[in-house]
């Protein structure tokens, strides 16, 4: 069993989450990575994706979108876009939002409208597959 460490996990809006954890696994743009106490200090992207916190023995899941992860000396801390509990994700928003993004990508003219598009339409997939695995679909 590893060490507990310190997480911080906050968004523009509020602290997400703070507390010991004992392992950290979250979505970077270059594929998954886990912190572990005493992991060596670094700073990396994160891309829409979860959170995935044991604590207690337990692992808990949260949808994530971009941020970026630092760890030091004193614990891991994630700056997040928006963090969301599965059970506190509104499923209809989500699938609405989800329809918007198709629409527009089919609808795009510029490179930065299409990118935009892209990011709503990952976030709204990604909060709805955490919803249902978190519900055993």
């Amino acid at each position: 069993m590893s060490r507990p460490f310190p997480l911080e996990i906050l968004t523009p809006e509020y602290q997400f989450f703070a507390g010991e954890v004992e392992a950290l696994t979250i979505t970077g743009v270059e594929g998954e990575l886990t912190v572990l106490c005493g992991h060596t200090p670094m700073i990396a992207p994160l891309t829409v994706g979860t959170i995935q916190i044991k604590q207690d023995g337990a692992w808990r899941a949260a949808f994530q979108s971009e941020g970026f992860l630092e760890v030091d000396s004193e614990g891991a801390h994630l700056f997040v876009q928006a963090c969301e509990w599965p059970e506190t994700i509104d499923v209809r928003r989500a699938e609405e939002s989800r329809r918007k993004a198709q629409e527009k990508l089919r609808q795009s003219q510029n490179m930065i409208e299409y990118h935009a598009s892209q990011m709503s339409l990952a976030r709204a997939m990604m909060r709805l597959r955490i919803t249902r695995q978190s519900r055993g679909y």
